[in-house]
């Protein structure tokens, strides 16, 4: 199958040829045709599949199809969790819009909103926004959002995880009760169908690959090895392998900014990227990790959404996620586009139960290797990281501290909107938009 065959529009077509692409990837072919319908959609694709695409070339497609307005009012609204992400999905809209009159722009909270509301004045027909900033100007009477005609909730799974629900709701509230919506997730969690059911109007299911697979050109590796001893084993295969681009995971935030300190130390350039970085810092540290001054990347799994860097060759795992799913999600960044790529995980004694529930996520029983002089510690206990010491499921600064307290972790867990009022309310509501 090709793109010509999807029902895209010429102008959409020639950006794609000129990004070089020329196959759609299995989730583009299931999902562009029922976006291009109407359809409102629910979908399932894991990091890496083009699902960016998916949802921007046939947003697109309707939007430019409709008649434009000489205002500009924003039409389509694309929510993320994460600065990171934001940015990647605005410079692929920017990407095939090229040949379109069309405009886009994207807000997110840590830098100065006057940029973005002058941009948002001047019309803006594609919004990209992560969820608190968008809140935040909204609740100034800075933008509106009663002609958005598509809603995209990209990554959805991870908004919940960072407690966005009740600011999805709220954003909801404030759309047209008639529009296109479409959910993206990695997973299709018992939360993330409780969301469809609350915000999606008869959607179509798509699923391109078995729930939490793990990508077939991976080469996954385990290191057993002493707690005391990550730091030393990690510069050691870095710099005997002369690796030259590695995404590296921390639990926490803390833990980023102390590796990263060791790796220079080790004269290995490194950056971290987390929720307590500024915007500067976080674009300054990508940059220099994409075009290879810094060859090392330090970062929490949230701050490390949105980082697309095709021929990434090197994932580590120095500390195992204590969420299954999140080492799917992790590794994932390497191994696209068709390319090989590593992923090694540094797993001390407390990590053991994490390694079973991976191994048992992902049916897979990962090979463990010894490097000498770098052994597990025979006494340590195995008993299982406290969850105040792992990163567990607290959200970090991604735009608005507010948005992530803990009440909306809770309110997400349950399937209830903030308010207190039961689904089938939501899901009435829903229907009375067609």
């Amino acid at each position: 199958m090709s793109f010509n065959s999807l029902g895209l529009s010429a102008p959409l077509l020639k950006a794609v040829a000129k990004q070089g692409y020329t196959t759609p990837s299995p989730i583009q072919q299931k999902a562009i045709p029922l976006i291009l319908k109407g359809n409102d959609v629910l979908a399932s694709a894991q990091t890496g599949t083009g699902k960016t695409a998916g949802f921007t070339l046939p947003l697109l497609h309707r939007l430019a199809d409709g008649q434009l307005q000489k205002r500009r009012p924003i039409r389509a609204l694309v929510l993320t969790p994460t600065r990171e992400l934001a940015a990647q999905v605005h410079a692929n809209v920017k990407a095939y819009s090229e040949f379109l009159d069309l405009r886009s722009t994207v807000i997110f909270g840590g830098v100065n909103q006057r940029p973005q509301v002058a941009t948002i004045r001047n019309g803006v027909d594609v919004l990209i926004a992560t969820p608190g900033r968008l809140l935040d100007l909204q609740n100034q009477g800075l933008l509106s959002l009663s002609r958005v005609e598509i809603l995209v909730l990209d990554e959805a799974d991870r908004m919940l995880d960072m407690g966005f629900l009740r600011d999805i709701k709220k954003i909801t509230d404030l759309l047209p009760k008639r529009r296109q919506s479409l959910l993206f997730s990695a997973t299709f969690s018992r939360e993330i169908k409780s969301l469809a059911n609350d915000f999606l109007y008869n959607p179509v299911m798509v699923e391109t690959t078995p729930e939490n697979s793990t990508v077939d050109a991976i080469d996954q590796k385990v290191y057993r090895v002493a707690k005391t001893l990550k730091t030393d084993l990690i510069i050691k295969l870095i710099s005997e392998g002369n690796w030259k681009q590695v995404l590296v995971f921390t639990r926490t935030k803390h833990g980023a900014n102390r590796l990263c300190q060791k790796m220079d130390k080790a004269k290995i350039s490194a950056a971290a990227i987390h929720g307590n970085k500024s915007q500067g810092a976080r674009t300054r540290a990508l940059a220099g990790f994409k075009d290879g001054s810094i060859r090392v990347l330090v970062a929490t799994d949230i701050a490390a959404r949105g980082i697309d860097i095709p021929l990434l060759p090197h994932v580590v795992n120095f500390e195992l996620p204590n969420i299954s799913e999140d080492y799917v999600h992790r590794i994932g960044r390497t191994g696209r586009a068709g390319a090989n790529g590593q992923a090694l995980s540094l797993v001390s004694a407390d990590e053991t139960s994490y390694l079973r529930s991976i191994e048992k996520l992902t049916g897979l029983k990962i090979p463990v290797e010894i490097v000498p002089g770098f052994e597990p510690d025979p006494n340590a206990s195995t008993a299982p990281i406290k969850q105040g010491q792992g990163r567990g499921r607290r959200p970090q600064n991604s735009g608005r501290g507010s948005s992530g307290n803990s009440r909306g972790n809770t309110s997400s867990r349950s399937g209830r909107s903030s308010n207190g009022s039961s689904k089938n309310s939501n899901r009435n509501r829903g229907r009375n938009r067609r």
